[in-house]
């Protein structure tokens, strides 16, 4: 690969990025950069009806979060006529024709084909249409859609993941590559786009495979250069179910707004599905340095976003206070408590939002847990404890002096003692935690 290496991601604006789109945005940006190439973002709104705007917004947040930043922007709806003519282009060939079969019409074909033990390919029957017969059918029915005449022939390849692909023309059906309402469909888009942005690469899921092959057929009638194509492996849920009926949970927006570090997602999806084990990095260039497309394999992946939890909470063990000083100051820390804060908390937390019950519980007091037979133990010990503040003293000289008192020891002393003042039976070092308690409703 060189610097002439050019990569793009491809997303339909009709919906949030999901898990599954940054696989294929990732590699792509991955193998571009550890090129010094170029990555594109080329949004695919041919699709009138189903693109917004605010899903475009969405889109490139979600990279620029991610940091998968793009060296230019594409927009497939700006770039109509350039399809149309690459249409009259297959026309000219003899590679392009009308077809006006319904729905209806198709499915009974397929089933009938089905009952007979042959592939559900299109028959082709348009291509025996006298122009009369056009003529009543688009009298009657509109305007046809128009479909790309397949040579019926091996189509070949070497993919970057699956090795040697090898697809049977005749087993496949002529896309169709623009609707009767004259829309431009994804296929021919990409092809013409593909071509004429000098695209080097392309990767993308295993449920294209099939695609690929009609592409590379349309790309060579066009005279296009073929790109090198990789199918990654399909995610699947962490049973090995589908994923595509928790999409709408496993948006970037939604994990991002849940707390996960951008740097355990790319940390995760860098090497999920290879033969690499899975480490938190921190910095981009060593998600790029380490990225190496013929480590994935082609078998289904599973995915669990609860892996993401301990990748952030990693993650976050290794910040300084003033990369998080803004979120500890919102939460109304005084700055003179949030470095204690922030080394109290940042080993017990999974995700910045829990800063957020810890805070609480230091500045309005945590509800005591005190079992029955510690009630006069804990009622004894909180008049030893001295007003605050507090330092980091303050937990040693006070449980010296409650062992005194009480003869309790070891995990009889600490355990209730703690629960009294935290609610909680494990956590950070006491000593740690008292000094920044502000409020101590065990006192009663």
């Amino acid at each position: 690969m060189s610097d002439k290496t050019t990569t793009r991601f491809a997303p339909s604006p009709t919906g949030w990025i999901h898990i599954g789109n940054l696989r294929s945005a990732l590699m792509n940006f991955m193998i571009a950069r550890k090129a010094g190439g170029t990555f594109i973002l080329r949004i695919d709104d041919t699709d009138p009806n189903r693109s917004k705007e605010e899903y475009v917004d969405g889109i490139k947040r979600d990279l620029e979060w991610l940091g998968l930043h793009w060296d230019r922007v594409e927009r497939q709806s700006l770039r109509l006529e350039k399809y149309h003519e690459a249409a009259e282009k297959l026309r000219g060939m003899d590679r392009f024709y009308e077809a006006f079969e319904t729905p209806t019409e198709l499915d009974l074909k397929r089933k009938k084909q089905l009952n007979m033990g042959k592939p559900p390919v299109y028959d082709r029957a348009a291509l025996a249409l006298s122009g009369a017969q056009k003529e009543a059918l688009r009298a009657d029915r509109g305007d046809g859609v128009w479909r790309f005449k397949l040579l019926q022939e091996r189509i070949v390849w070497t993919d970057g993941i699956l090795g040697d692909v090898s697809i049977d023309g005749a087993s496949v059906s002529d896309p169709v590559l623009i609707r009767g309402d004259g829309q431009i469909l994804y296929t021919l888009a990409s092809v013409v786009d593909d071509t004429e942005m000098g695209v080097t690469h392309v990767v993308r899921g295993a449920d294209h495979v099939t695609n690929t092959g009609t592409q590379i057929q349309i790309m060579e009638a066009l005279g296009g250069t073929v790109p090198t194509f990789a199918h990654h492996s399909l995610l699947t849920g962490p049973q090995g179910e589908a994923l595509s009926k928790r999409l709408g949970t496993l948006a970037l927006r939604d994990l991002r707004e849940a707390g996960i570090a951008p740097q355990a997602l790319l940390s995760l999806m860098s090497r999920l599905g290879s033969a690499d084990p899975v480490e938190l990095r921190t910095e981009m260039a060593e998600f790029i340095e380490g990225f190496d497309i013929s480590r994935f394999g082609s078998a289904p992946t599973k995915f669990d976003a609860e892996d993401l939890k301990p990748l952030t909470a990693k993650y976050l063990q290794c910040l300084p206070l003033d990369a998080v000083a803004d979120e500890i100051r919102a939460l109304g820390v005084p700055d003179d408590k949030a470095a204690q804060f922030w080394a109290v908390t940042r080993e017990n937390i999974t995700t910045l939002h829990d800063l957020g019950p810890w805070w609480e519980m230091f500045a309005k007091g945590a509800e005591p847990a005190i079992d029955d037979e510690d009630r006069e133990f804990i009622a004894q010990a909180m008049t030893m404890l001295p007003e605050g503040p507090y330092d980091a003293d303050t937990w040693g000289n006070f449980t010296t002096a409650v062992k005194e008192a009480t003869g309790r020891k070891g995990k009889s002393l600490f355990m209730p003692l703690r629960k009294a003042l935290t609610g909680q039976a494990h956590g950070p070092d006491m000593s740690a935690v008292l000094p920044l308690l502000q409020v101590i409703k065990a006192r009663g």
